[in-house]
């Protein structure tokens, strides 16, 4: 297999705090992997770390871009990783709640767009075809996560768990390669998460994106990962199938109480 993300032997201090310690990870494309662990295990800490919000204290990052290169992405800001291909949402809904949904989608192709200062004052012609293709990629995007019914509502008003959708939607809107998800289904009923379910299947199934997502529902983590990687205390402690992970005596004792069996 191919890999879209190499993570190796990454480590993160704050102070005297080892948050990640000596971890390794790979994302092939087009796979969908997981990441999960007891509740400050440094997962969102590891998230922070690869898109460039956290300068890891060691550890080498690479992520195959879309030219095909794989490239060492340590130390890049936020939006040039978001430019070479691996976008994320966050565990708090961060929409644009006094614009519509399509804007929240548009907003999101802003990293991927040319027009300039010029351009938006006098909007020539490539100005212009520019932001009608701006305005289709998004639709098509609202089309793909069925939402595209709430298209000219704020977003404010949408149920939660389109909430949830419409912020995956902005970071496809990025046109990644790989795309990370902290805790999508966070405060979702069943119905709104066996949706979520068939949404990121047919994300990676359409559109060939892979996805690495931190998740607590385990039910969810069973049914669509096909690599899980357990972490506690900063540190690696099991990687493998569903069935392996679900067997495996150190991710039972670190998940004690929790039903890792769901």
């Amino acid at each position: 297999m191919t890999s879209i993300l190499d993570v190796k032997n990454l480590t993160l201090d704050f102070g005297g705090l080892r948050a990640i310690d000596h971890l390794n990870l790979t994302v092939n494309k087009g796979e969908i992997a997981a990441l999960i662990g007891p509740n400050g295990a440094g997962k969102t800490s590891f998230f922070n770390c690869i898109t460039g919000i956290y300068k890891p204290t060691a550890g080498e990052i690479f992520l195959t871009c879309r030219n095909g290169e794989k490239e060492r992405i340590n130390g890049l800001k936020p939006n040039l990783v978001t430019r070479k291909g691996m976008a994320r949402t966050f565990q708090n809904i961060r929409l644009f709640s006094s614009m519509t949904v399509l804007e929240n989608v548009m907003i999101g192709c802003h990293s991927i767009t040319h027009a300039g200062i010029l351009g938006a004052v006098f909007k020539d012609a490539a100005t212009r075809k520019e932001e009608k293709y701006i305005v289709d990629k998004s639709y098509s995007i609202l089309k793909t996560l069925e939402l595209e019914r709430f298209v000219n509502e704020l977003a404010v008003n949408l149920p939660y768990g389109a909430q949830r959708l419409l912020e995956i939607a902005r970071a496809m809107a990025t046109d990644p390669q790989l795309l990370l998800l902290d805790e999508p289904a966070a405060g979702m009923n069943p119905t709104e998460t066996r949706r979520l379910d068939d949404m990121i299947l047919k994300i990676r199934d359409e559109k060939g994106i892979a996805i690495l997502l931190i998740e607590h529902d385990m039910k969810l983590v069973m049914r669509i990962s096909e690599t899980i990687h357990v972490v506690d205390y900063g540190k690696k402690i099991g990687e493998g199938t569903p069935e392996e992970i679900r067997n495996h005596p150190v991710v039972i004792k670190a998940y004690l109480g929790e039903d890792i069996h769901a």
